[in-house]
C-alpha cells in the first residue's frame, strides 16, 4: 500500500500516519508472514525506541483498517500478513515447523458443505492445517 493511501485511510478515521504505523506495515509487507515479535525485531532495526506494546496495538489497528490479517500457525503468537495478498490455506509441519501454502479452492467444497448443512461460514483465509510434511515423513530433514 502506498503512503498516501495509508495516510488517507487513517485520516478518514481521524488518525495520523505515524512513523511507527508506517514501519509496522512495511515490516509485515517485507516479512510476508510474521509474528508480532518478528515485526518488532524488524522495526527496531530502524527505530530502536519502538516497544512491543506499540507493535501489538499497531497490528490491531492495521487489521481493523483491513490492511493486514492474522492466522494462528502454532500455540504462540498470531502470524500477520498483508490482507491484499491472495488468500491461502497454511500447511504447518508439527515436526520441523515448515509452513507451506495451498490454494483455498481445495477447501471450497468443504466450506460449501458446512454452509449448507450447518449454516457455518468458513473464513478460508484464516485456515491452518497441521500435520507432517513430506520431508519429515520420509526422514529427509536436512
Amino acid at each position: 500500500m502506498s503512503e498516501p493511501s495509508l495516510a488517507e485511510m487513517l485520516r478518514a478515521r481521524g488518525l495520523r500516519l505515524t512513523a511507527q504505523r508506517q514501519l509496522v506495515l512495511q515490516a509485515v509487507l517485507d516479512l510476508g508472514h510474521a509474528t508480532p515479535e518478528q515485526v518488532h525485531t524488524a522495526v527496531r532495526e530502524v527505530a530502536a525506541g519502538v516497544n512491543i506494546t506499540t507493535i501489538y496495538r499497531t497490528l490491531e489497528l492495521l487489521e481493523r483498517l483491513g490492511l493486514v490479517t492474522h492466522t494462528h500457525l502454532s500455540h504462540g503468537s498470531p502470524t500477520y500478513h498483508a490482507a491484499g495478498e491472495h488468500q491461502h490455506v497454511h500447511l504447518v509441519c508439527r515436526e520441523c515447523g515448515a509452513i507451506d501454502e495451498i490454494d483455498p479452492e481445495l477447501l471450497r467444497p468443504l466450506a460449501e458443505q458446512l454452509a449448507a448443512q450447518r449454516g457455518f461460514r468458513v473464513d478460508i483465509g484464516h485456515v491452518s492445517l497441521f500435520g507432517v510434511c513430506d520431508r519429515c515423513e520420509n526422514g529427509d530433514q536436512k
